[in-house]
């Protein structure tokens, strides 16, 4: 007996080793993407590590998202389903120069999330905000001031776009990392219910901060896009600027817990809701092996809950390998 807990207790030794061993790479800040309306349809600046991957490495992932929009008041109704798929990768060319290639496909779909919506609501006693006074599953844009409306458009694509970014290190130390990176987005490939510019670019400056178990990355940004875009009696801002900020904590050898917050500013001029910051908070959990990742994360709205997504749910798996092994 004695003899089998010996083997048992070395077996389970070596497994907590190897996890320990087996954390080389630092994901950063999460895989995730802006929820508001209309700034999830166009690019939106994504938070991303102060720190360079090591050269040669190269990172793939797939992030999928469901949302649901509810923004109703005196100058427009939203109220629909979103469901996103992100595909891309990035490779570190040099110890300086990191490139990023990848595809947004956003589609109409039911997720049901209308009924977890509610029901969360009726149980913490929050104000449905006239959620209970319409049917659940609706498909509505509604914008008379600007003649845009859309109904039971379900199974539509509603944005699709291919981006590149490219990042050069500024500045990079045991604890400290400091990189500037720019992103363009190109958006007319087919017919969609949103088209903001076909081409939209954005420059950002990106701080990373680690020690121990802790890490923290903080973004500053800055986006512009041709004006009037596709939808031209919407008056888009020509740019407009975003901020936000990272902190995650190794809770487990493998297990990280991770807080985000990140604003940006309204991408409509127009006195509305919309021309108001948008401010998004998420909430997720890692699990890190020793070549990957997967993520899943809750985006809920704060502050402007007419300028956000009700609620979003991301799941996300990131792959990273180095060439030269």
């Amino acid at each position: 007996m004695k003899k089998w807990g010996l083997i048992v207790l070395s077996i389970t030794s070596s497994l907590a080793q190897a996890g320990r061993a087996g954390l080389p790479n630092d994901y950063g800040p999460l895989q995730t993407y802006a929820q508001s309306p209309f700034i999830t349809n166009g690019l939106a600046p994504q938070l991303r590590s102060g720190f360079s991957m090591p050269t040669n490495e190269s990172e793939l992932y797939a992030a999928a998202t469901i949302a649901s929009i509810w923004a109703v008041n005196s100058d427009y109704e939203l109220d629909y389903y979103q469901n996103q798929l992100q595909l891309g990768g990035k490779w570190q060319l040099t110890s300086q120069w990191q490139i990023e290639l990848g595809y947004r496909w956003n589609y109409a779909a039911d997720n049901h999330l209308d009924t977890l919506v509610t029901n969360f609501h009726d149980w913490f006693s929050i104000d449905q905000n006239g959620r209970d006074q319409v049917a659940n599953h609706r498909y509505v844009i509604d914008m008379p001031g600007y003649g845009i409306e859309e109904r039971d458009f379900k199974g539509e694509l509603m944005s699709q776009g291919i981006y590149g970014y490219l990042q050069y290190q500024l500045y990079q130390h045991q604890n400290h990392g400091l990189s500037a990176g720019m992103s363009v987005y190109y958006s007319d490939i087919g017919h969609s219910i949103f088209n903001h510019s076909d081409w939209e670019q954005s420059l950002q400056l990106n701080y990373g901060y680690r020690n121990g178990k802790h890490g923290v990355d903080a973004l500053l940004s800055q986006t512009f896009r041709q004006t009037p875009t596709n939808l031209a009696h919407m008056p888009y801002r020509a740019n407009n600027w975003s901020a936000g900020m990272s902190y995650r904590y190794q809770w487990l050898d493998n297990h990280y817990l991770v807080t985000q917050v990140a604003l940006y500013e309204g991408i409509a001029d127009d006195g509305t809701e919309l021309s108001e910051i948008a401010t998004e908070f998420t909430l997720g959990y890692r699990y890190q092996m020793e070549k990957s990742a997967i993520e899943f994360s809750v985006i809920e709205n704060v502050v402007n809950a007419d300028n956000s997504t009700d609620i979003a749910f991301t799941l996300a798996y990131r792959y990273r390998f180095n060439h030269q092994n």
